[in-house]
């Protein structure tokens, strides 16, 4: 089987951007380029690990926990079933983020409060070099990954085993947080409830169970002069304004809209 055929082969189960995610995966060519090596015979094992992959897929297991790759505001970060797959709205989170420490703070420290995977953490680092940043999070084996993702780029970045502020001991200028905030009976897509850690997902009956938790405290844990920025579900914003304005004071509270028109960024700062 020649990658030109494996192409072939692929389509007629998957999209042609994941069939040569797949073909990347096996054959270490870079999926953009695959064009560039259509005659390019592949071993046996690699045509028989490329079926058995695109059988995956068939089977609604995302492409990026087969392939243990995602490519995350540029930097291609390693995945797995113990962590979210970083999304696009998570980017703009983290873009719009950007913008407000550059203008309003010098070298800020950060915390990435429940950070999966590490990919709000690692790229904050890798944009502001210079920034003290620590993230943290509940699961013992999302940690793993975040390490891997972290060492990958050699980032000096603290990781910190804890179920919220539990084990923080520090004060910083800025918390970032993608929590989970799914309600437990919201509908999601099969391909997320079937394959997503659960954890990292549903967040009570309303869904705003770790705003609540996160809110209460987080006081304790920021600097004079702060910002917290949280993705939020496109419907939870005027509950989440609520919870801020019950636990914080002189504070100013900025919703953002994603590109698809959708609430779904949440600023709070104290000047």
């Amino acid at each position: 089987m020649t990658i030109e055929d494996a192409v072939v082969y692929g389509k007629k189960f998957i999209s042609s951007t994941e069939t040569k995610m797949l073909i990347s995966n096996v054959t270490g060519f870079d999926a953009l380029e695959i064009i560039n090596y259509l005659h390019y015979e592949l071993t046996e094992k690699q045509e028989d690990l490329f079926k058995k992959l695109v059988e995956a897929r068939r089977s609604n297991i995302p492409v990026q926990y087969l392939t243990h790759s995602v490519n995350f505001y540029g930097i291609d970060l390693y995945v797995n079933e113990s962590v979210l797959i970083p999304r696009f709205e998570t980017e703009e989170l983290v873009e719009n983020t950007l913008q407000i420490l550059n203008r309003d703070f010098v070298n800020p420290s950060v915390l990435d409060l429940c950070c999966g995977s590490g990919a709000i953490g690692i790229t904050i680092k890798t944009k502001l070099g210079n920034s003290d940043v620590e993230m943290s999070d509940i699961s013992s084996k999302a940690l793993e990954v975040a390490k891997i993702n972290k060492d990958t780029y050699n980032l000096n970045i603290n990781i910190i085993e804890s179920d919220l502020f539990q084990n923080i001991t520090k004060k910083y200028d800025c918390i970032i947080s993608n929590p989970p905030y799914i309600k437990e009976d919201e509908e999601i897509e099969d391909i997320v409830k079937n394959n997503e850690p659960h954890l990292a997902l549903y967040a009570g009956k309303d869904g705003l169970l770790y705003y609540e938790r996160i809110l209460k405290d987080i006081k304790n844990y920021l600097n004079d002069k702060f910002l917290i920025a949280f993705e939020i579900g496109a419907y939870e914003k005027e509950d989440i304004i609520s919870i801020a304005n019950k636990y914080l004071e002189n504070v100013e509270i900025t919703c953002k809209k994603d590109l698809s028109g959708r609430d779904r960024m949440l600023f709070i700062e104290r000047k």
